[in-house]
């Protein structure tokens, strides 16, 4: 538990330049406060403690504005930036150095029983407001962008863009995780519309010369 606590806090100041203090960080992060809530009700959920772990989960969700289930499974280093709206489903499993921005939701589609939330890999980052819904797995070193929309499973190593998400990038070496760009993310239909352009401008050429002759 304390390694895990430790890790969890060297992670925000590698992560955040505005940290400045053990003490800062252990007071004023919500996303730290609702990670170690969830270290303990997660506890008490595995030794199937009925009503506290949902308890203190919800008691959690009203001073941080962050939900977590405690039956979701979450490995070390994991980070939570500002944190507000972020939810996270019963089912869902979250492995080491992860990255989440506020208002990111790890839901499920329906309401069938059992596994039915996301698993993330290693050092992911999932950026503000992404939706990633279902049973579906997130591969290592996976980047998701800001409110995309993702239903489906993301190999290693992947960009993810877009409402529905679309992998957009597929890189044979990891990125750096602590680069937590989620903003400037490659747009295959601005590209395209770029490409159209272009061509439409060129076409107008063509026909203002014919014009002439």
């Amino acid at each position: 538990m304390f390694n895990r606590l430790r890790d969890d806090i060297k992670a925000v100041f590698e992560r955040d330049p505005a940290a400045t203090s053990y003490l800062e960080v252990i007071l004023t992060y919500a996303g730290l406060h609702a990670l170690l809530c969830h270290r303990v009700s997660h506890w008490l959920w595995m030794r199937k403690m009925p009503f506290i772990p949902r308890f203190l989960s919800q008691l959690c969700r009203f001073f941080t504005g962050i939900e977590i289930h405690p039956g979701a499974t979450i490995g070390r280093g994991f980070f939570i930036d500002h944190g507000m709206g972020v939810v996270i489903g019963e089912t869902s499993e979250i492995g080491d150095n992860v990255t989440l921005f506020q208002g990111v939701t790890l839901g499920g589609t329906g309401k069938e029983r059992g596994k039915r939330h996301p698993t993330i890999g290693n050092n992911v980052v999932i950026g503000t407001g992404a939706k990633i819904l279902g049973a579906i797995r997130i591969g290592d070193h996976v980047r998701i962008g800001a409110n995309s929309v993702v239903l489906q499973d993301v190999p290693p190593y992947s960009t993810v863009v877009g409402i529905p998400g679309r992998v957009v990038r597929i890189k044979d070496k990891k990125f750096d995780n602590l680069l937590m760009d989620h903003i400037h993310m490659p747009d295959p239909i601005a590209r395209r519309f770029e490409q159209m352009e272009k061509e439409i401008e060129e076409l107008r050429k063509i026909l203002k010369n014919k014009g002439r002759k």
